[in-house]
């Protein structure tokens, strides 16, 4: 009985020395289950996007899209100043950077989309609102390289074919290289899915419109609004 109480003490303290190691020096790698990790990963799984009235705050700060990434590899969750049952649910993060200082940001989770807005201009979470008009740049995808899926119905189909997309991973590719949010036509409060409405530009450097929804962690492409005439009916 000794032997096994000697054995579950050294046992216990290799775990809790395992434990320390991992919180302290592999952080949010390592820690997945953590409230916090849980949080910025939320984030990560979906497209950050900058509206374009939060770029001009983040450019008069000196931050980068790097800065903001950063933030979610080691800056701190504040759930106290955070709003967690609103839409959409937003986070408090803040984070001591070098040369630019302590900075607050909020990331914001709106029900059932993809879509995650970077915001810093405001003071607190609860004045932190969905954007509604303008334009939202990217600044990361999630790394799933299916990631966009596109309906299979007939008139969708007839529109890839005229675009000459379709096979989906050429349209993330282009995703990656052009597509911005329209706020203005996107449609958070639709359910049962919200609706965002994504611009890109095509390998002719065509302006292509896609309305989308969040379907099983992936884009679903449900229409496209085409540069030329639609003959797809």
């Amino acid at each position: 009985m000794d032997s096994f109480l000697r054995r579950l003490k050294y046992y216990g303290i290799g775990f809790l020395i395992g434990l320390l190691f991992v919180v302290v020096f592999f952080q949010n790698r390592g820690c997945s289950w953590l409230p916090a990790n849980r949080v910025k990963n939320s984030f990560l799984d979906r497209v950050i996007v900058i509206p374009e009235d939060q770029q001009k705050f983040l450019d008069s700060k000196g931050l980068t899209d790097q800065d903001v990434i950063n933030v979610l590899n080691d800056g701190n969750v504040e759930f106290e100043k955070s709003q967690k049952q609103t839409d959409p649910k937003v986070y408090f993060l803040e984070k001591e950077f070098e040369k630019k200082g302590n900075v607050h940001f909020f990331f914001t989770l709106p029900n059932e989309s993809f879509v995650c807005e970077v915001h810093l201009k405001e003071g607190r979470a609860s004045a932190v609102k969905n954007t509604t008009s303008g334009f939202g740049r990217i600044i990361h995808f999630p790394k799933d390289e299916n990631l966009v899926f596109v309906d299979s119905t007939d008139i969708v189909t007839c529109q890839q074919e005229q675009l000459g997309l379709i096979n989906p991973l050429d349209i993330y590719k282009l995703f990656k290289k052009s597509a911005r949010i329209d706020f203005s036509k996107t449609n958070y409060a639709v359910r049962p899915k919200a609706e965002q409405y994504i611009e890109f530009y095509d390998f002719k450097k065509r302006k292509i419109g896609v309305k989308t929804i969040w379907y099983k962690n992936k884009i679903n492409i449900t229409s496209f609004d085409l540069p030329f005439k639609n003959e797809c009916k």
